[in-house]
């Protein structure tokens, strides 16, 4: 999928803006995102984007597709509308790749197994797609560097270990090493390879060196880093000689979520964590950045930077992952090793010195300022679903993620190669995040429905579904702020503890500020769809069960979005049932009116749209209720190029009144679409997100959209908060 650059009037009008430390001249905004699926021999199949590089004219990128057996090729000659420009199959599985003139050069593993590393060097000429010859490296290649001059090509060959022997633990020989090839003519001469031995290096199995990555300085010395091994070397490639190493040393970090429990607590510690870098790259020729993956006994979850004679200058500690839980970008599921920083670049753009940091597990690049000392962050970058390949273009202004994660299996998003440029103006994203509380940041994520505060203009309320089992939440956020704010959160109790089995999906503001909270009920899961009456401090004051007729027809998808209409004894408590239940026509889904001063319950039938697609289906996100009418959230399962209906519907309350539970006689509202919000999705120029799930009105007649990102579970972890005006409210 192609998305059209769209960094206008929309964009100005519509998206919250951030900049993360003072602001800069100018900016990256992703401008398109292309599926490496477009380029699959096979694009039904498991298709992705790891390592990337570029034409030295910057206008032909080429990534390695392992599940596909080859190389993509991207035509960027317009960086906003992105093409596929090919595909090159090699005989075996592609693991980084390196331009030189006309020519890709691709390390390719042959392995016949993990105890019998093989691989070699192809040469592919792009404008043919062609193998022109291959090298044989005598192992298993991970990571290929090519030095400034394009006089030396480096290969890191890690002969990795099998996980499923012994525990993945060290020692599995046969040990990695460094290949050094010289290139002649343009091309790396096969007879020219030495191999530079790296055992006896590291206190970490010496016998069993893993080289992960590998870049080359001006002064073509190779930094290489070991991660298993949590070491790194210094070769010069004109020797072929190890010149210096050490090892990378340990961390301790405090204040970081150490448990995987279903809530985001930044009160655990992890004592002298050895960084286990994955990534490396040159800053200059005396320093170098190590993303710090921590992929064997690590977990370091951030980078440093390392002086050539292996002295730390500067180490992030927890502080990128306390941005990026901040923009709501952290994965509970994997606390072992937070963020997971997995891959680095550092370019000149214009007088800036800029560093670029990705992590594998929040989707996020952070752009840093060089300055020699503590680099300055500068802004964060949504990426795809695991960004593995970062590459900087800084001769075309541009930035280019590959993305590792493809989803095609379970019917998900699949991976993308996504492009960013450079230039004057704010930063699109993030368009929400969250404000710190004792000093760190108020964890926030899967933002499943939304409300307004009934008398303060921008204050609005969210609450967190499910993937935070264990903190049930209600957010406050400031829609004033740009980005948006989150600036409190209640944690919602039952006798004086979190909550246990709820799934929040909706709320709603009360006149006496409390709330009308709808919790989703789910039959395999065993959790009831509830209404529930909760204080402004969180604790829950009733709780209402749905009518015995109505639970007897509950499947999966039960109570969406929750609103409420009148005050006193005419108080009327909507809520959005999402699909249809077992005793519904097809096609139509349930919204239920509850009186509290009767305790009486009603029904009316909503129709739904046709869904289109295999494993499609429309439902209901949220009900908000805006004068005389019910809007509502109408919208498909689906994601990327195949999602097709994200709207605003609205339904008039005149006339309409809800026959009582068991009628033999439902009334069917009538529904006008209000607005299509593909486009405004569409206009962050990655890929149309599934779950559209929180809208609400403000006291000053502001309208407000936001995305729920999951959790960052199978997610990109991009929430999307946008202002749509006040038009929808007058209407």
């Amino acid at each position: 999928m192609t998305s059209t650059f769209r960094l206008g009037a929309l964009a100005a009008a519509l998206l919250s803006t951030t900049v993360l430390s003072a602001p800069a001249a100018e900016m990256f905004n992703r401008v398109s995102a292309i599926s490496s699926a477009a380029n699959a021999p096979e694009p039904g199949k498991e298709s992705v984007a790891e390592i990337i590089a570029a034409t030295e004219d910057g206008m032909t990128l080429v990534y390695t597709d392992s599940p596909q057996g080859g190389i993509g090729l991207v035509d960027i000659t317009d960086p906003a509308a992105p093409k596929a420009a090919g595909f090159v199959a090699l005989s075996g599985e592609p693991t980084s790749v390196k331009v030189i003139g006309e020519k890709a050069i691709v390390g390719v593993v042959t392995s016949e197994s993990k105890d019998k590393p093989a691989g070699h060097l192809a040469v592919v000429d792009i404008a043919s797609k062609a193998v022109d010859g291959t090298c044989d490296l005598g192992g298993q290649p991970d990571s290929v560097a090519l030095s400034p001059d394009k006089g030396f090509v480096a290969i890191a060959i890690e002969n990795e270990r099998d996980e499923d022997v012994n525990d993945g633990a060290l020692p599995q020989l046969p040990g990695g090493f460094l290949a050094v090839l010289t290139v002649k003519d343009g091309l790396p001469a096969c007879d020219s390879l030495k191999k530079v031995e790296l055992t006896g290096l590291a206190e970490v199995a010496p016998e069993d060196p893993e080289p992960e990555f590998v870049s080359v300085n001006g002064r073509n010395e190779a930094v290489v880093t070991f991660q298993e091994n949590n070491h790194i070397a210094i070769v010069d490639l004109a020797t072929a000689k190890v010149v210096a190493h050490y090892t990378a040393g340990a961390v301790t970090l405090t204040g970081i979520d150490t448990e995987k429990d279903g809530a985001i607590a930044l009160t655990g510690e992890m004592k002298d964590v050895p960084r286990e870098p994955d990534g490396v790259v040159w800053i200059d020729d005396e320093r170098f950045v190590t993303a710090n993956e921590g992929d064997f006994k690590g977990g370091t979850r951030g980078f440093s930077i390392f002086g050539r004679d292996g002295k730390v200058l500067y180490d992030a500690g927890a502080t990128l992952e306390h941005e990026m839980v901040a923009l709501g970008h952290y994965n509970d599921k994997r606390n072992k090793k937070g963020i997971e920083i997995e891959g680095v670049d550092a370019a000149t753009f214009g007088a800036d010195k800029l560093i670029f940091v990705a992590s594998e597990r929040a989707s996020l690049v952070a752009v840093y300022r060089d300055t020699g000392a503590e680099p300055e962050l500068l802004q964060m970058l949504p990426s795809g679903i695991g960004p593995e390949g970062t590459l900087a273009i800084p001769s075309r202004n541009l930035f280019v993620t590959a993305n590792e994660t493809d989803l095609v299996e379970d019917g998900g998003v699949r991976a993308h190669v996504m492009i960013y440029a450079r230039g004057e103006g704010e930063a699109v994203y993030p368009t929400i995040r969250s404000a710190s509380k004792d000093g760190l940041p108020i964890p926030f994520g899967a933002l499943s429905g939304l409300t307004a505060d009934r008398t303060q203009p921008g204050k609005l309320y969210a609450v967190t579904d499910s993937i935070y089992k264990a903190a049930p939440r209600i957010l406050t956020i400031d829609a004033t702020s740009k980005p948006a704010m989150v600036t409190d959160a209640i944690t919602v109790t039952r006798d004086g503890k979190p909550g246990e089995k709820l799934d929040f999906e909706g709320i709603a503001t009360r006149a006496d500020g409390t709330f009308w909270v709808a919790s989703e009920g789910h039959v395999k899961n065993e959790l009831k769809n509830l209404l529930l009456k909760v204080g402004a401090d969180g604790a829950i004051q009733e709780e209402i069960e749905l009518p015995a007729e109505l639970v007897a027809g509950m499947t999966s998808n039960g109570l969406e979005g929750v609103t409420v209409t009148g005050e006193g004894d005419a108080e009327t408590v909507w809520l959005a049932v999402q699909r249809e239940w077992k005793s519904d026509p097809k096609g139509m889904a349930m919204l239920l009116a509850y009186t509290p001063a009767t305790k009486a319950w009603g029904v009316v039938h909503y129709p739904l749209e046709k869904a289109a697609g295999e494993g499609a289906w429309v439902g209901l996100s949220e009900i908000t209720a805006v004068g005389d009418k019910l809007i509502i959230i109408e919208r498909d399962n689906q994601i990327g190029e195949a999602a097709g209906l994200k709207t605003l519907t609205e339904v008039s309350l005149a006339g309409v009144t809800p026959a009582p539970v068991g009628a033999s006689e439902i009334p069917v509202v009538k529904k006008s679409v209000v607005r299509d919000l593909v486009p405004d999705l569409a206009a962050f120029n990655g890929y149309v997100v599934d779950k559209v799930e929180g809208f609400a009105v403000d006291a000053n007649g502001e309208a407000y959209v936001v995305t729920d990102n999951d959790g960052v579970d199978d997610s990109s972890g991009e929430t999307y908060f946008l202002k749509l005006g006040k038009d929808i409210a007058v209407r």
